[in-house]
């Protein structure tokens, strides 16, 4: 996941990131109504994406198919292979000019995916995805994620306290080896009010694109 000469064009490309109940998938939907008002040009995806392979991963995690952890693994690498190099994927929208909001990417993978199987098998899976303009990572106490996940009807295979405790940890490691790679990380205290966590991220958008999205 090494930033190279041809990530220059994914600038437009963000990244949100974080453990289950961070917050990401309420703060992307925040972040596209802003755009949206302010008439900018955007897509918003995620991962896993809407195409069938996406699905499966989606009836994996709600337990609906048994399949090994290696095995989830490689689904979700190619997911994501089709999702970033595919037609209508992530790199031709930011090489039309569209800014890109993905809730989950590689770092995902190797977080969620690196405590089930072994680190060894998604570093190797992901080695070939570009790295983002930015990733916005979520910071938040386990506990605290666990008890917003609580209120959600269905909860998926992942979303137990002592997992999240794990894929905590793996994400610090998994953000600061990133970081030494060239990626661009800013790190979103997400414990703090919706309102609270939504300026910090005009504020990252600001700084790397110069749109401003506040009032």
């Amino acid at each position: 996941m090494k930033r190279d000469d041809t990530d220059s064009a994914l600038k437009n490309f963000i990244v949100f990131e974080g453990i289950d109940g961070s917050g990401t998938t309420t703060q992307i939907r925040r972040l596209a109504a802003a755009m949206e008002k302010k008439e900018i040009a955007h897509m918003v995806t995620s991962e896993p994406s809407s195409r069938p392979e996406g699905a499966l991963i989606r009836r994996i995690l709600k337990g609906e198919i048994d399949a090994e952890p290696g095995t989830v693994a490689y689904l979700f690498a190619a997911d994501r292979y089709q999702h970033v190099f595919g037609k209508e994927g992530i790199l031709e929208a930011a090489g039309k000019g569209l800014i890109v909001l993905c809730d989950r990417y590689a770092p995902s993978s190797l977080a969620y995916q690196g405590i089930t199987c072994g680190k060894e098998l998604p570093k190797l899976l992901n080695t070939a995805f570009p790295a983002p303009g930015l990733t916005l990572y979520f910071r938040v106490d386990p506990e605290i994620a666990m008890r917003r996940v609580r209120s959600r009807d269905q909860l998926e295979i992942y979303e137990k306290l002592h997992i999240q405790k794990q894929v905590s940890v793996a994400y610090e490691e998994v953000m600061s080896a990133a970081e030494a790679d060239g990626w661009k990380i800013a790190a979103i205290d997400a414990e703090q009010p919706i309102d609270d966590v939504t300026r910090q991220i005009f504020v990252e958008l600001e700084k790397h694109l110069g749109v401003r999205l506040a009032e």
